[in-house]
Order: C-alpha cells, then structure tokens, then sequence
C-alpha cells in the first residue's frame, strides 16, 4: 500500500456547485492507481464538498435554491458579518453540507454511482480561489511482468 497525497486548485466565480469528478479522476490516472479508497478534504469554512446529481443541470440548479431557502441571507438574527451579507449564511452552509468525502477507486477512478459527480460547494457570493486536499490510499496489486 503506498500513500498518494496533492491538493486541487478550484476556482468559483460566486455561489454555486463546481463539480470536480474529473479533476480527481485525472490525477488517479497520473499517479496509476487502479484500486485504493480517496479521501477529500475542504479546508475553507466557508465552502463544502458534495456528492450529487451530475447529469441533470436542473438538480443542480435546484440544490442551490434550496440551499438559498434554508439559510438566506440578511436575517436579522445574524450578527457574524464582518466580512458581508453572506458571511454568517457560508458557515452555516458549510457546516449542513460537510467538508470531507471517503470515495473508493475501482478500475482507476472513483467508484461512483451512475449519475453522481463530486463538488465543491461555494457559498461566498464573489469568487475565491479553493483548495481541496486529495489523499489516496493506493492498494493496488501489482502489475504482473
């Protein structure tokens, strides 16, 4: 077994689902993993990781809806503002959709069903430049030859 560690630069342009299936997926395929478990971790308090819906951009479109309903902005009872309207809300965002995923790896990539993809969840309304940290355990058997 051997330990794969990087970290994944992802850009958002405000809130919003950015998926990054393909991203993680690139980087299993560089590092040759074909069997292993896939750790991701969000290291911002403000932004989040998902696994949902990838093929339908309606389920997109509505998690972030409900999400806006759940938590919206300029309540009066928030007081943590310092840094805007959509500071208190990021947090608590973040802390109703998590900040790390376990996903296995099969076949080189992650084992995912059928229409899932993995995202990062911005909930800060201007863009920012996020980092996700990727740790693969690789425990794929050898390659015979």
């Amino acid at each position: 077994m051997k330990w794969h560690i990087s970290t994944l630069h992802i850009s958002t342009r405000s809130k919003g689902l950015v998926a990054f299936t393909g991203q993680v997926n690139q980087q299993l395929r560089d590092w040759q993993v074909r069997q292993g478990m896939c750790f991701l971790f969000c290291p911002h308090t403000s932004a989040s990781l998902t696994i949902n819906e990838n093929y339908d951009p309606s389920a997109r479109a509505d998690l972030e809806t409900s999400l806006e309903r759940l938590v919206p902005e300029n309540a009066s009872w928030y007081t943590h503002d310092l840094e805007g309207p959509d500071d208190a809300t990021s947090h608590i965002r973040t802390m109703l959709t998590g900040s790390s995923l376990t996903i296995p790896i099969d076949e080189g990539q992650l084992t995912l069903g059928t229409w899932q993809g993995v995202y990062l969840f911005e909930h800060r309304s201007h863009p920012h430049g996020r980092e996700v940290w990727l740790r693969v355990l690789d425990m794929s058997l050898p390659t015979p030859g």
